[in-house]
């Protein structure tokens, strides 16, 4: 009875062992993107305003390097600016691993024309593949567009914890 309790003790601890040496830490690191956009506003039957926009752009990221990035949100007018909310951002890196944002804020007129900027603006990390398979994080999000053109800028700046 004893060696059977002994046997039983011994695997597990061995076992613990071995999975404490297969996992990676993970640690957060900074996160930061910057790029340009265009966004495509139109009828959207997902969101409750039915209106919303997509976002197509590039950029690059000191930790991962160059991305292309697609995002879709819904717009609902708020006075003189715009909310956007339930933004769904998918940014995909060289290597094709891919990470899952989502995202809220408002834009706000800037006085020139029909320049907006990012208000109040946030992304929370949920998950991706590959090494961002677990991700989690988030942060802030700046930036602008020409509402006229769809044109803008935009630039993600916060913390991720990923493998």
């Amino acid at each position: 009875m004893f060696q059977s309790v002994l046997r039983l003790a011994t695997g597990a601890v061995l076992m613990s062992a071995a999975l404490c040496a297969s996992a990676a830490p993970a640690t957060y690191k900074d996160f930061k993107l910057s790029g340009v956009l265009q966004e495509i506003p139109g009828p959207s039957a997902r969101c409750a305003s039915h209106f919303g926009g997509t976002i197509l752009g590039f950029g690059t990221s000191p930790l991962v390097g160059k991305v292309t990035f697609l995002a879709s949100d819904c717009i609902a007018p708020n006075g003189t600016s715009y909310t956007f909310s339930e933004g769904k951002f998918l940014i995909t890196t060289m290597t094709g691993e891919l990470i899952f944002a989502n995202y809220s804020g408002q834009f706000v007129p800037t006085g020139e024309g029909t320049k907006f900027v990012f208000s109040g603006a946030t992304f929370q990390v949920t998950g991706g593949t590959g090494r961002y398979a677990r991700a989690s994080g988030g942060g802030d999000m700046t930036g602008g567009e020409d509402m006229t053109t769809g044109q803008g800028t935009i630039q993600l700046s916060g913390r991720i914890l990923a493998k």
